[in-house]
């Protein structure tokens, strides 16, 4: 390689990691520069002087083959940027009955703003992991006093048959009172997780039982002798066919039922 080349490249190379850096003016005089001591290198110049552009001007056609080459080895010195990582997916997971009610409560207030509850219940999914006193899907029945209407929403953590990802509303239809009574939502204060282990300090000797026992559910309503919203904690089926039940008081706790 012509050795008149080498004050260019190394110029060149000078230019390119001041530009790395950060320092354009920089790396625009060391363009500028034949030598260090040259006053140029000290102050900035709008235009390289001739003497630069004459070596390269008439630089043969083999060196300029070879300096294209360093150039174009320069430019794709950058590595590429990195794809982003696609986060990975969270697998779906029951709620409790509260925060079902939480989710749908809003859309039935929309629908009629004197909804209340009149049934909550949760039900199993194969698709979704069961955790303790939290349920796959949930439906809740709202009534309005002022319309006589009454319309059931939905949650689930997954789309399956029977049931919709997400808050979901189903059909209105006239309701009229009778043995079960819609509830405040303040009614509320004790959630599925606490209603279970309630309810199984009560059922000690059911559970001790030998044998396996059902997959539990729950279902919430003001109904029949207790005179105030309860859980029912549910060993299989539905409250009148259930293999055991505990119903525990919704706002302070309390068993006051079992069998």
């Amino acid at each position: 390689m012509d050795t008149s080349l080498l004050p260019i490249i190394i110029r060149f190379l000078q230019a390119r990691r001041a530009l790395a850096a950060g320092r354009p003016d920089a790396g625009r005089r060391a363009l500028e520069c034949r030598g260090t001591v040259a006053p140029a290198c000290r102050l900035p110049r709008r235009d390289p002087p001739a003497a630069i552009q004459a070596p390269i001007l008439t630089l043969s056609t083999g060196n300029r083959d070879i300096l294209a080459a360093l150039l174009l080895t320069a430019c794709s010195d950058s590595p590429a940027p990195s794809a982003k990582k696609k986060p990975p997916e969270v697998p779906p997971a029951p709620i409790t009955g509260r925060q079902a009610f939480q989710y749908m409560y809003g859309s039935a207030r929309l629908w009629a703003p004197d909804s209340e509850p009149l049934t909550i219940r949760g039900a199993d999914l194969p698709e979704v992991k069961p955790e303790n006193g939290k349920a796959a899907a949930w439906e809740v029945v709202f009534v309005s006093i002022s319309t006589g209407r009454a319309r059931g929403y939905t949650w689930s953590a997954v789309e399956t048959e029977g049931w919709h990802k997400g808050v979901f509303p189903g059909p209105q239809g006239p309701w009229n009172p009778g043995p079960q009574r819609p509830f405040s939502a303040a009614a509320i204060k004790i959630d599925t997780p606490e209603a279970l282990e309630i309810a199984r300090k009560a059922s000690t000797a059911y559970l001790s039982k030998p044998g396996k026992r059902p997959p539990v559910s729950f279902q919430m309503e003001d109904a029949g002798r207790f005179q105030m919203p309860v859980w029912h904690v549910l060993w299989g089926g539905t409250v009148s066919s259930a293999e055991y039940l505990v119903t525990v008081d919704a706002a302070t706790g309390r068993v006051v039922g079992k069998n």
